[in-house]
C-alpha cells in the first residue's frame, strides 16, 4: 500500500475492461440477429442459434422475430443480440407522448373521449365474410360503437336476395352491404342487382370493392411484398396466394395463420388500399343518415 495513493482494487476495478453495449429500441422492421452465444449469460444469448429476422412485435418483455422463410420466435429482451454488426441491448420501444390536440381512431376520425357504446341502431352494415368483419372492427371500430352500428355476416353475395327479404328494410332501419370483386360483369353484381330489385333501393346501399378476397385491400408493402401474387382462375384465391409467398397453405389453419400474420401489419387507415376506405366509409354515411 505505501506505493499507492489509494487501494487499487477499490470500487468495481472490473469495469474498465467491460464494454458498454449500445441501446436500441426494438422497432418494428428492425433487422436483429441472435448469434450462437454471446457469452453474457443471458437467454437471449442461450436460445440464439444464427437466427436472423425483423421485429414484428413487442409484449410481456419478449421481442418477436420473423425470418426471411416466414417464421416467428421470441426471445427474451436485453442483451445478447446484434444491430448493424455491433451488440446492443434491446429494450421495448417508448410509449410516445400523445400530440396537442384531439387523438384520432385507427380510422383518421376524431377519437370521441369516454363515450359510451351506443344502444344498436335498427340499420346494419353486412359483410361477405369473417376477415372482412375482422378488418373493419380493427380500424373502424371505434367509429362503429360511438355510432352504434353492428357489423354482421352475409356468408357471401349468394344469400343476400334471401337474407333482404328477411331483414325488410325501410325507414329508420336501413342496410349497408359490402362486396367483394364488385367488377362490371362479376357474378357479385349480378346478384346483386337481382337482390335489389326484388326489395327497392331505398333503404338499402350496396357497394363493393374490386378485390377478389378482403386480404388484397391491406397495402401489399405492409406485408413485405410489391404487390399480391397472381394466382390462376380455378385455384382457391388464399391457398395460391399463401403457397405463392412460400407460407404454409395446406390446411384451414395455415390460411387462417396467414390471415393473422396479413391483419397484424394494419395499424391504421393508412395502411389500407382507397378503393376499400372510400366504400366502407360510405356505407357507415348510409345507414347512419338520419
Amino acid at each position: 500500500m505505501r506505493d499507492y495513493d489509494s487501494d487499487p482494487l477499490a470500487g468495481d476495478w472490473r469495469a474498465a475492461h467491460r464494454r458498454v453495449l449500445r441501446d436500441v429500441e426494438a422497432h418494428r422492421d428492425l433487422v436483429v440477429e441472435v448469434p450462437h452465444g454471446d457469452g453474457t449469460g443471458t437467454a437471449a444469448g442461450a436460445d440464439g442459434d444464427g437466427f436472423v429476422g425483423v421485429v414484428v412485435g413487442v409484449d410481456a418483455g419478449n421481442v418477436h422475430l420473423e425470418d426471411r422463410h416466414g417464421r416467428v420466435r421470441a426471445f427474451p429482451l436485453g442483451a445478447g443480440f446484434w444491430v448493424d454488426g455491433e451488440p446492443v441491448t434491446l429494450r421495448a420501444p417508448r410509449v410516445a407522448a400523445p400530440e396537442p390536440g384531439r387523438a384520432r381512431t385507427a380510422s383518421g376520425s376524431f377519437a370521441v373521449a369516454d363515450a359510451p357504446a351506443r344502444v344498436a341502431r335498427a340499420s346494419r352494415i353486412w359483410v361477405e365474410g369473417r376477415h372482412d368483419a375482422e378488418l373493419v372492427e380493427q380500424v373502424w371500430g371505434d367509429d362503429l360503437r360511438v355510432e352504434g352500428v353492428v357489423v354482421e355476416l352475409l356468408e357471401g353475395v349468394d344469400h343476400l336476395d334471401e337474407r333482404l327479404r328477411e331483414f325488410a328494410p325501410g325507414p329508420g332501419r336501413r342496410l349497408g352491404v359490402l362486396v367483394d370483386h364488385w367488377v362490371p360483369g362479376s357474378k357479385e353484381v349480378r346478384l346483386a342487382e337481382q337482390a335489389l330489385a326484388r326489395v327497392g333501393a331505398e333503404h338499402v346501399l350496396v357497394v363493393g370493392h374490386p378485390f377478389i378476397d378482403i386480404w388484397q385491400a391491406v397495402r401489399p408493402q405492409r406485408v413485405g411484398i410489391e404487390a399480391w401474387p397472381d394466382v390462376p382462375r380455378g385455384e382457391d384465391w388464399k391457398t395460391g396466394t399463401c403457397r405463392a409467398l412460400g407460407w404454409p397453405h395446406e390446411t384451414v389453419a395455415d390460411r387462417a395463420a396467414a390471415w393473422r400474420r396479413i391483419r397484424g401489419t394494419v395499424r391504421g387507415y393508412t395502411d389500407l388500399e382507397p378503393a376499400l376506405l372510400g366504400r366502407v366509409e360510405q356505407l357507415i354515411d348510409f345507414v347512419t343518415a338520419e
